[in-house]
C-alpha cells in the first residue's frame, strides 16, 4: 500500500521539531546531540542532554529528562504559560512542572495536598483538567478517590476543592480517572467497572462508562441518555481520552486478552463485559487497535496531528497509531521506549507539540530505579507512525 502524503499540518510541525533538537543523521555520524533551542511555546533551554532512539517501525525519537523524584505521577494538564500540572496518585499532591528551568531540568514546585484523598490499590488523585477559561477563572478539576467513591471536583490552586460530581463508584482495582475537556468545551470523564462488571452495562451506573458534562457537574445538553451524565458504555476500565480534531479516542484495559483503543461515539455501547477485544456483534463497536495486554496495559492516551500515543504499564512501552484522515488506522502501529524506562502511565500533547510522558515504577508494581518516577519529552524527528 502506498504511503499517504503527510498532513500539511503535520509536516510543518515535524519539520519543525526535527529543528528544534539535532538531526539524528548527525548524530548517528558521531556528532553530539547537545541541548535543544528554546522555543516559542516558552520551553527554557536549560534541560539534561537528551537522547536519541530508534522505535521499532523506524521511527526517531529524541527523549530529555524533564523531572525525576517524582511518586506515581498520573495527571498532566497543562497552563497556559507552558508549564504543566502533575498529580501524584499515593501522595495526593499537584506539582507544577515548569516553566522555570534547573540545571538538572524544570523546576517542580508543590502547588498543594488535595484533602480528602484516600489513596489505596489503584485509587487516589488521579486526573486533573486545566478550565479552557483558566486566564480568567483560575480554575482546575481533579478526579480521586475519597472515602467512599470517587468523585470529580473543581478548585483554584490552593483553595479547597469543591466536588461537582460524586457516587463514582470505587475499588482496589478499576477506577478510571481520566479527565479533560473535549473540543466542544465540556468536561468528559472515564470510569472504571470497580471490579463489578455488572455496572458497565447498566446505564442507570456512573461505573463502566465515558461521562459528559458541564463546569458545574450537570449532564450536558444532547448527552444520549436523559438526564444522565454518561456518553458512552460497556467499558471495563478506561483512563486515556483524547481527541484528533473532533474524534474522540480512549484506552481500555482489557482483562486476559485484549487492550483497546476505541473510536468513542455517543451512546454507543464498547461491550464489556460481554465482549473482550473485536466480537463481531452489531450491538457492541469493535475497537480500531487491540493488543495483547502483555504488549500493552496502556494507561495514558494523547493525539498529535493524527497520531495516537498511548503509553503503556505492564508493556513498558509507547505505542503510536497513525490515523487516516478518515479516523481508522494507517498501517501498522509501532512501539517506542520498550523497556528503556519500566512502567509507562500518563501521555500528554505539549503547547510546543512534543509529547510528554510519565513512569509510574512506584506503583507497586514496577521496578524503581534512584531516578524515578520521571516525566520525559518526546520529539519525533522523521515520518510518521506506522507507515506502509
Amino acid at each position: 500500500m502506498s504511503a499517504r502524503p503527510p498532513h500539511p499540518r503535520a509536516r510543518q510541525l515535524r519539520t519543525a521539531l526535527a529543528a528544534s533538537c539535532v538531526t539524528l543523521l548527525l548524530a548517528a555520524t558521531g556528532c553530539s546531540l547537545g541541548e535543544p533551542e528554546p522555543d516559542p511555546a516558552g520551553e527554557p533551554p536549560n534541560l539534561p542532554k537528551p537522547s536519541a532512539t530508534v522505535g521499532s517501525g523506524g521511527q526517531e525519537i529524541v527523549t530529555t529528562v524533564l523531572a525525576q523524584g517524582l511518586r506515581v505521577p498520573w495527571g498532566i494538564a497543562f497552563l497556559p504559560d507552558g508549564g504543566a500540572l502533575v498529580t501524584e496518585r499515593d501522595s495526593g499532591r499537584i506539582v507544577q512542572v515548569g516553566p522555570e528551568s534547573t540545571p538538572d531540568g524544570l523546576r517542580v514546585t508543590e502547588v498543594q495536598t488535595i484533602d480528602g484523598v484516600v489513596a489505596s490499590g489503584e485509587g487516589g488523585l488521579l486526573g486533573i483538567a486545566v478550565s479552557p477559561q483558566f486566564a480568567q477563572d483560575r480554575t482546575v478539576f481533579v478526579y480521586y478517590t475519597a472515602e467512599r467513591d470517587n468523585r470529580i471536583a473543581r478548585l483554584r490552586l490552593g483553595e479547597e476543592p469543591t466536588p461537582i460530581l460524586t457516587g463514582i463508584p470505587k475499588a482496589g482495582i478499576h477506577n478510571g480517572g481520566g479527565l479533560a475537556f473535549g473540543p466542544d468545551g465540556l468536561l468528559y470523564a472515564s470510569t472504571g467497572d470497580a471490579g463489578d462488571t455488572d455496572q458497565s452495562q447498566d446505564v442507570k451506573q456512573l461505573g463502566g462508562k465515558i461521562l459528559r458534562i458541564t463546569p458545574d457537574g450537570k449532564p450536558a445538553p444532547d448527552n444520549p441518555f436523559p438526564n444522565s451524565p454518561v456518553w458512552s458504555l460497556g467499558h471495563r476500565n478506561v483512563q486515556g481520552i483524547a481527541w484528533d480534531g473532533d474524534r474522540m479516542y480512549a484506552v481500555e484495559f482489557g482483562q486476559n486478552t485484549w487492550d483497546e483503543i476505541n473510536q468513542i461515539t455517543k451512546g454507543k455501547n464498547y461491550g464489556w463485559p460481554e465482549v473482550e477485544g473485536r466480537g463481531g456483534d452489531e450491538k457492541y463497536v469493535d475497537p480500531i487497535v487491540q493488543w495483547p495486554t502483555d504488549e500493552a496495559s496502556c494507561s495514558g492516551l494523547a493525539a498529535v496531528e493524527r497520531m495516537l500515543a498511548t503509553a503503556c504499564l505492564r508493556g513498558q512501552r509507547l505505542w503510536l497509531v497513525e490515523l487516516t484522515d478518515t479516523g481508522t488506522v494507517l498501517g501498522q502501529p509501532q512501539a517506542l521506549l520498550t523497556e528503556q524506562y519500566g512502567r509507562l502511565r500518563a501521555v500528554a500533547a505539549a503547547p510546543d507539540g512534543s509529547i510528554w510522558v510519565s513512569t509510574s515504577n512506584h506503583d507497586g508494581r514496577g521496578r524503581p530505579a534512584p531516578e524515578d518516577d520521571r516525566l520525559l519529552r518526546l520529539v519525533f524527528a522523521g515520518g510518521g507512525a506506522g507507515r506502509s
